[in-house]
Formats: structure tokens, sequence, C-alpha cells
């Protein structure tokens, strides 16, 4: 699922049990025009983001019923939410593991309490990120694969590959320059952006991650110093 140029059509679903947050992500989300749909909790929002079909998920960590990590598990286990973008918003930044996140399939995440302003400027960098990213046109083939860029596919002898969006930018950029070493920082500024603030070990749950989908010979990891793609 690819969003459409224009900002105001992102559509953005807010899941969170509490609803004064509810009500102040609406209303912030709406003056910037978004479309905006809301859940109170991770069972609801399995039901409502089918039909609804959002851009983006803001996704509330500590929820009844059914928790964000879990929640985020089924919706990347659907084909069409591969690529949709999944931003955690969470209240216990000391006891929450950013790892298990990432884990599960998320792009960013958010500790409350929540500065409207400094969400929507997240928001934006995403929309600017898939603009920038949409102008690619070109496709990589290399050690086996084909990675289209444009679709947002990968291909190993015939066969698809389906990967989330920061795992298949993480693949295709470290394959746009084989044998090239790209630091940890390096890799976040380049996949994730300066407007988005994650962790180096962040990469290193990414690599993984591809790994165990297209294969470990593809990305090798040079000791003290990062990753590079291994075209051999």
């Amino acid at each position: 699922m690819h969003p459409t140029p224009s900002p105001n059509a992102y559509k953005i679903l807010v899941v969170d049990d509490d609803p004064d947050i509810v009500e102040l992500l609406e209303y912030n989300l709406r003056k910037e025009g978004y479309h905006v749909a809301s859940a109170p909790d991770g069972r609801k929002a399995l039901e409502i983001a089918p039909p609804f079909g959002p851009d983006i998920i803001l996704l509330d960590v500590m929820m009844p019923h059914l928790d964000g990590i879990d929640t985020c598990r089924q919706l990347r286990a659907m084909t069409r939410f591969k690529e949709t973008y999944i931003i955690f918003l969470t209240a216990r930044a000391e006891e929450f593991s950013e790892v298990a996140a990432f884990d599960a399939g998320a792009d960013d995440f958010i500790a409350k309490p929540i500065k409207p302003r400094a969400l929507m400027s997240r928001l934006a960098a995403y929309v600017r990120r898939d603009h920038d990213t949409q102008a690619v046109s070109e496709t990589i083939e290399i050690n086996g694969l084909t990675i289209d860029r444009t679709g947002f596919a990968v291909f190993q002898e015939g066969r698809k590959i389906s990967l989330p969006k920061k795992e298949f930018e993480l693949l295709a950029f470290l394959a746009a320059s084989p044998h090239k070493v790209f630091g940890r920082e390096e890799l976040l500024q380049n996949i994730w952006g300066n407007d988005v603030f994650v962790l180096a070990r962040t990469v290193d749950v990414h690599v993984r991650k591809v790994r165990e989908k297209v294969g470990d010979h593809h990305i090798q990891t040079i000791k003290g110093v990062g990753y590079k793609f291994n075209a051999d």
C-alpha cells in the first residue's frame, strides 16, 4: 500500500485506551488535514484497520484486551499492512524495550506525554520520505536478488519476498552500494532520517530480520564498523 502524494489524503488510525489522548490526537491530526479513525484497544484496531486502510498507525503499547506489541505483529501478518507506517506511543519508556517494538515490526516510537507539534513534524517527515522514495524508479539486480525500488518488492529466484518498508529500504540502500561499509549512524541517518529518533541497535534488529527473509550471506557484518552488502 502506497500513500497518495498529498498529506491531506493520508489516513491515520489512532489506537489508545485513553480517551483524552485520542481526542487530542484526533483534533490535531484533523486540523492538519489528515483523515482519522480511532480504536480503544488492539482488538478493535484489527477490526477497523482493514476497511479504513490507514497509511500510518499510532499504536499505544499498554492496552486492555490486546496490547500494542501483539497488535503490531498481527497487523504485519496482513499483506496490506506490511508497508504501513506503525508508530508506537508509550508512557513507560523506562520499562519498554525498543527492540521489542522494532522486532514486532514498528517503524518508530514516541514517548508520552505527546507534544502535538513534535508529532506533526514527525508525521510530515514520513510523508516527505514517501515522496522521495516514490521518485526513485530503478531496479537493482545483484547476487541473486531483484530489488524493485518503485514496487517495494524483492524477488529471489522468481520468488517474491515481502519486507516491511524500513527493512526494504535498508536492503535497497545497502545493495545500491555493494562492498561499501556503512556505520550504524550513517544507516540511521539515511534510512530513518534526522527527524526520527531511534537508537543504533535498531539497525541491528532490522538487519537480523532482513537476513531471516533473504538469507544470511547478503548483508555482511564488519565488526566494530557496521554493515555492507555482499555482492559475491
